[in-house]
């Protein structure tokens, strides 16, 4: 296995001091940092508005540098104080609160976030595990119910009280689309069963914001989820992932691009495992595996949905290429530089 390149992180205070992305070298001329800033800024400049490109999630300290130029007292403060700073990297405009899915964020962590971030920005945050996974892994952490089918699976009123009321509370002018991720499930799911309870789950559920829906099954991505979707006024998560079809194959879906705002999640190569690319890729401060096919699929997608007028979303987890805000900054540049 491929070891990690584990360095310390300069972004705290107990490590030796860097530069900030505004200061300057002896003689007062910028440094590289301000460059890359103003490449980064006129990128931005050209990008289409209705594009918002952001991470899955964003406290990494190997992205000092890449995305961080502050010098944070500790490991804590920076969990509790980065997503301004990430918020102001002139590309990103949107972010994964994945967080969501393992527990619904507290109300007050919800505040403190929103407090953090500039007016216009739209975050996609996950929901709770308790409503999107068909039946329990089997797994030890969940004793018992381990390869049971999941009671409240799709239960809308669980989460307008556990997932949405928090947000709707304390996050509303920074909320963007709800990700339902459908997890594996240890047991066949029918495809049409699945599509009659997703379809009540959305009638059923607050629309104060919209919903992307993520499969992790091929099986059922179908013409009829594709309908339930448009009928519910749903959208799809296009996501690259290891055991679901490339993201073209999903946009041949008919009536798959209908929806909006149009999601994109680029998450895992075809036949990788989350677990061995996190020890390979970490610190996550360097592309380590291009995907030069999965960038051309997300512009393609990006310029379907902008023909569309629709707002497009595109979250990218460090495993997709070894660096989200990398990935993040070659797929602008190729939005920006094909006709």
């Amino acid at each position: 296995m491929t070891r990690s390149r584990r360095a310390k992180s300069p972004l705290f205070e107990s490590e030796e001091p860097q530069l900030g992305l505004f200061d300057r070298q002896e003689g007062g001329r910028p440094d590289r940092a301000q460059t890359q800033r103003a490449e980064l800024e006129s990128l931005r400049n050209r990008l289409p508005v209705k594009v918002r490109f952001g991470t899955s999630s964003w406290t990494f300290p190997g992205w000092a540098g890449l995305v961080y130029a502050k010098r944070y007292g500790n490991q804590k403060t920076f969990l509790r104080e980065s997503l301004g700073e990430y918020a102001a990297h002139p590309l990103m405009r949107t972010v994964g609160i994945d967080r969501g899915y393992y527990t619904p964020v507290p109300e007050e962590d919800l505040a403190a976030y929103a407090r953090q971030l500039p007016e216009g920005f739209r975050a996609a945050m996950k929901v709770w595990q308790q409503v999107t996974m068909p039946g329990y892994p089997k797994h030890p952490r969940y004793g018992n119910d381990a390869g049971k089918r999941n009671p409240d699976f799709l239960n809308a009123a669980l989460f307008a009280e556990s997932v949405h009321a928090p947000v709707r509370a304390a996050f509303a002018r920074h909320m963007g689309p709800w990700i339902v991720e459908i997890a594996p499930s240890p047991f066949p799911i029918d495809p049409d069963w699945f599509c009659d309870r997703l379809g009540a789950f959305l009638r059923d559920v607050p629309r104060d914001f919209p919903f992307a829906v993520e499969l992790r099954d091929h099986k059922l991505l179908t013409e009829r989820y594709a309908r339930t979707l448009r009928d519910n006024g749903a959208s799809h998560v296009f996501n690259y992932w290891s055991r679901m079809p490339g993201i073209a194959e999903q946009m041949r879906v008919d009536g798959l691009l209908d929806g909006a705002p149009v999601v994109a999640r680029l998450l895992l190569p075809p036949g990788k495992r989350y677990a061995d690319l996190k020890e390979a890729y970490a610190p996550f401060d360097r592309i380590v595996a291009p995907q030069p096919q999965m960038r051309h699929d997300v512009v393609a997608l990006v310029r379907a949905a902008l023909a569309r007028n629709a707002e497009c979303y595109v979250l990218v987890n460090n495993k997709a290429e070894g660096s989200s805000p990398l990935t993040v900054q070659a797929l602008a540049k190729l939005l920006c530089s094909e006709p």
